[in-house]
């Protein structure tokens, strides 16, 4: 992002539970990263705070953005409000960013400084599709609290579907959106690696609540109608063992692979491969592997899920299908694997829309609600 240097540098604090280097991060950490190392090229002072993880530095400069690493993953939230308080000792800061995700910091309480609140998605009950009951509804208790706590904070909501959850929830206060990008020049259509037999993607952590075992379920059926069709699941995670041994019970181990992590190379490869991308996820905070998949000119189809419906142009650039519905899942993916046709028209399409999502642009939206809650 080009840009003229700031008459004054911003000091921006930004608190999130982790850096785009810890192995458990995700779409929020993405999200983060390549937003702030924007605004920190730009000359402001970005300081990340979140947790430590193993054999990471206490403390060290990634892409501009020095980065403090405090606590561990399960303490984090508890240690915050001290960190904090001895950072602004050392140094003053001109705003505080809470990125919002997982446990709530409840920052309103404790931060002196001019705040604003980024939010990627409130779990709500999906919570009890990932975690067993009492972790669980400590997460799901501690969001209740966010509009009581958080009510007259200024938030920044990366989609539609979480900016209107906010205000039903009786957020106050503005909720302005900060979208997703994707870097055109990263993610490239190339049809040379397209696979020869039908290829079914997926994307994204290997987590419980993201389904992904509906995902195997629906393949099994259009094994039945397309018998050389293969599925391949890009990502790992804590669920990746449930999912191998799902894959053994259904009989799939020779129509099934699974890449664990991978460069970013190979992840493009791989989406090139895939002749259809699939989300399965009941809530997303919009869908980041969507517009990847897009980039490379791949149609996706995904539940009909808060998020996703923001990322996915029903009929466009892919298809909707009811959460959990695995039989018409499957008569999706059919349909799709058999019209070549539509896979091409939905994957220009598809292209097309992921090139109005820039980093640059939502680097720039930050900055401009970052001016806005420090002058308000």
């Amino acid at each position: 992002m080009s840009s003229p240097k700031p008459e004054r540098p911003l000091r921006i604090l930004v608190i999130n539970w982790q850096d785009i280097r810890n192995p458990l991060g995700g779409g929020a950490e993405v999200h983060l990263h390549e937003i702030f190392r924007r605004v920190a090229a730009c000359g402001h002072e970005v300081t990340l705070l979140c947790s430590a993880f193993a054999a990471a530095p206490a403390e060290e400069y990634v892409d501009g953005i020095r980065t403090i690493r405090r606590g561990r993953r399960h303490t984090f939230n508890f240690i915050v409000p001290m960190a904090y308080r001895r950072l602004r000792r050392q140094q003053p800061f001109d705003i505080v960013i809470d990125d919002l995700n997982k446990i709530p910091f409840y920052t309103p309480w404790f931060v002196r400084e001019p705040l604003l609140t980024i939010v990627h998605h409130l779990f709500g009950r999906s919570i009890y599709l990932e975690a067993s009951f009492l972790p669980a509804s400590y997460v799901y208790l501690s969001e209740r609290l966010v509009p009581l706590v958080y009510r007259r904070t200024p938030f920044a909501a990366v989609s539609a579907s979480t900016r209107d959850e906010l205000l039903q929830k009786g957020i106050q206060s503005a909720v302005a959106l900060l979208p997703n990008g994707v870097d055109l020049t990263q993610y490239q259509a190339d049809p040379a690696q397209k696979s020869e037999k039908p290829l079914i993607g997926y994307l994204g952590r290997l987590k419980r609540y993201k389904s992904v075992d509906h995902l195997l379920r629906a393949f099994a059926l259009v094994q039945k109608e397309i018998a050389e069709a293969q599925l391949l699941i890009i990502g790992d995670g804590d669920y990746a063992a449930n999912l191998h041994k799902l894959v053994r019970e259904l009989n799939l181990q020779d129509a099934v692979r699974f890449t664990g992590q991978v460069s970013h190379e190979e992840k493009v490869r791989q989406l090139n491969a895939s002749w259809v991308v699939v989300n399965p996820s009941p809530k997303e905070g919009w869908g980041l592997t969507v517009i990847e998949a897009n980039a490379c000119a791949i149609p996706v189809i995904a539940a009909d899920s808060p998020g996703l419906r923001d990322s996915v142009r029903d009929g466009q650039t892919g298809w909707f299908y009811p959460y959990g519905n695995i039989e018409r899942l499957a008569e999706w993916l059919v349909t799709m694997l058999r019209q070549p046709q539509t896979r091409e028209t939905m994957g220009a399409a598809a292209r097309q829309w992921a090139a109005g999502f820039s980093w640059d642009a939502s680097a720039q939206q930050a900055l401009k609600i970052i001016k806005q809650t420090i002058d308000n």
